[in-house]
């Protein structure tokens, strides 16, 4: 079968591989501060996704199963085996469409950080249930938010600022968000933020997950600037033996709690992987 695509990717150290998979129009840069925090114990691997960053921009393949088929397809074209595997936000969905696709082919263990199991509510969640979905739009918002992707992307972008960082981050690291985020064609994240907020992985976190037994943490942060800890919770029981780390508010526990705490974030991660 033909390769789908070559993503391109960062990588530094050796041993054990972490392979970080960023979120919905992020790139491998906002990992950095792993890349170099973490690359004296593991090799860490981070992937730039189907249209973002510096890997290619076919016209076609954004949605959520594809990127899923992209990842496996990196995972053995580099030969990567027994892999700590982490997705943020959008990087999670990503996996889990990996999870209930091919099963824990080439895993050892999972991270999922800050991502909600259902994105869109259509009316039917309230309360608790709300809360432990994590929904943050209704279709009516899913649709209007990509249109604005489409008319205005760099506002559009940079509009997400209070739901993904604290009150503490800096204009420079918000302009850094910014122009990698730029680097994906507006059609194409539009196009692939409607297809990520329609997904529900509640089933496959209930139901597929547990049943491959492999070692998982999840990460949140107290802020909830995007996506309710209560999520995150959820999720976690689930899953038999699951670890749950929760960033309080004075830890910056925000969306992008791994780049404004990468020191506490990066120990978590240590004492999870071993």
């Amino acid at each position: 079968m033909a390769r789908q695509i070559s993503l391109n990717f960062v990588q530094k150290g050796d041993g054990t591989p972490l392979v970080l998979v960023p979120g919905w129009s992020q790139t491998s840069r906002f990992f950095q501060k792993q890349i170099d925090g973490l690359s004296d114990s593991y090799r860490v691997i981070a992937p730039d996704m189907r249209g973002h960053g510096e890997s290619p921009k076919p016209k076609h393949g954004y949605r959520i199963a594809t990127l899923a088929r992209d990842l496996r397809e990196f995972l053995q074209q580099h030969g990567l085996t027994e892999v700590v595997l982490a997705g943020h936000s959008m990087g999670a969905s990503i996996i889990w469409s990996y999870l209930e696709q091919f099963g824990a082919e080439r895993i050892a263990k999972l991270i999922f950080i800050d991502q909600a199991p259902l994105l869109t509510n259509g009316g039917e969640l309230s309360g608790d249930k709300l809360l432990q979905a994590g929904a943050v739009f209704t279709p009516e918002t899913l649709y209007a938010t990509a249109s604005n992707v489409v008319t205005n992307q760099r506002a559009a972008v940079r509009a997400f600022r209070p739901a993904f960082f604290s009150n503490s981050i800096s204009e420079e690291d918000v302009i850094l968000y910014t122009e990698q985020s730029l680097k994906m064609p507006a059609q194409y994240a539009a196009k692939l933020l409607i297809d990520h907020g329609a997904r529900d992985w509640r089933d496959v976190i209930q139901y597929v997950i547990p049943k491959l037994s492999v070692p998982t943490l999840v990460v949140a942060g107290e802020l909830a600037t995007i996506v309710p800890s209560a999520a995150a919770s959820w999720i976690a029981a689930q899953i038999p033996s699951a670890k749950l780390s929760i960033f309080s508010a004075a830890e910056l526990g925000s969306h992008f709690m791994f780049w404004e705490n990468a020191s506490k974030f990066n120990a978590v991660l240590r004492d999870f992987i071993g």
